[in-house]
């Protein structure tokens, strides 16, 4: 059998969707997360540090209006870019207000024009009245997306790395925003202590059943600063390699709907916040060993999927 295309690229999808490479805008609202607190100084899940998901390029710049400006104006000059998606990225992106919420959104898109909005948050941070918020914003760009972070549906794993909510949590969020037509990523990480190939099949069919628009697959990185790196250390739990996350990866390819976008395959925490994995290969070639088994396996995408 011949697939030139054998999972469904997000990169390739932005590509036909609107005509070119669409670059996304990340962006450092300014939230906390409910483990954290109000100032983010509190403990958080094990796997995370102080710095969350912030994407390292934003320096020190705190102010959103800056942030998107200078995004905007790098992309345009290093790249040529027109294309651009507004992403709220770093920690939990509703852990405020509706109303507050829908004064943000609004002055980020009023700085740029921009093809989606996306938002990257918790499933216990989510509402009817956040719900109606993001919702309201399908009228002013061509799709709203909501990233939420599962990580596993294994209840005890949740517990083991102190998410703070369960698997019901996710289901009433992820149900309510397919209500209003907001399209749904799920986030998910490979590794967590105590988890192995049961758990990590587990999960994936337990996602897979909610034919999810997208999904984010992380392999468990260990930031200095995050709680698991002490636990590293004094030996009570090991990383999978680059050749068991791939593994993982095609069994997990296989058995997602072939709609779902894939977004992201591995995890890629700035060298000088990493502790753990050291040696793993960067995403570039790790997308070249995956084509290179999916065609020696000839697998693909959806291939087990049972709908």
């Amino acid at each position: 059998m011949v697939r030139t295309e054998r999972y469904n690229s997000y990169s390739r999808y932005l590509q036909g969707k609107y005509g070119g490479k669409t670059y996304r805008i990340g962006v450092d609202a300014g939230f906390s997360c409910p483990n954290r607190g109000p100032n983010r100084s509190e403990r958080g899940c094990s796997f995370c540090d102080v710095n969350g998901s912030r994407s390292p390029y934003l320096g020190s710049l705190s102010d959103v209006g800056e942030q998107i400006r200078k995004g905007l104006g790098f992309l345009r000059t290093r790249y040529g870019a027109t294309r651009f998606i507004l992403y709220f990225q770093a920690y939990t992106n509703t852990y405020a207000k509706a109303e507050q919420l829908r004064t943000l959104y609004s002055y980020g898109l009023s700085l740029g024009e921009f093809k989606e909005l996306i938002v990257s948050t918790r499933p216990d941070c989510i509402d009817p009245q956040i719900v109606d918020v993001l919702a309201s914003f399908k009228t002013k760009v061509e799709d709203v997306w909501v990233e939420l972070g599962l990580q596993s549906s294994n209840e005890s794993t949740l517990q083991r790395i102190q998410r703070g909510h369960g698997r019901d949590a996710f289901e009433k969020a992820f149900f309510l925003l397919r209500s209003h037509h907001i399209k749904v990523a799920v986030h998910l990480i490979f590794g967590l202590p105590g988890e192995g190939w049961e758990e990590i099949l587990q999960t994936i069919r337990y996602v897979a059943a909610f034919r999810p628009d997208g999904i984010k697959i992380h392999n468990l990185h260990i930031p200095y600063q995050a709680p698991l790196f002490q636990e590293f250390l004094l030996g009570e739990l090991s990383l999978p390699c680059a050749e068991r996350h791939l593994e993982y990866v095609v069994k997990a390819l296989e058995l997602l709907p072939p709609e779902t976008l894939i977004m992201r395959l591995t995890c890629d925490t700035p060298k000088e916040r990493l502790a753990f994995p050291r040696a793993f290969p960067d995403k570039a070639s790790f997308l070249t060993r995956l084509a290179r088994r999916l065609e020696e396996q000839d697998t693909w995408q959806g291939r087990r999927f049972t709908g």
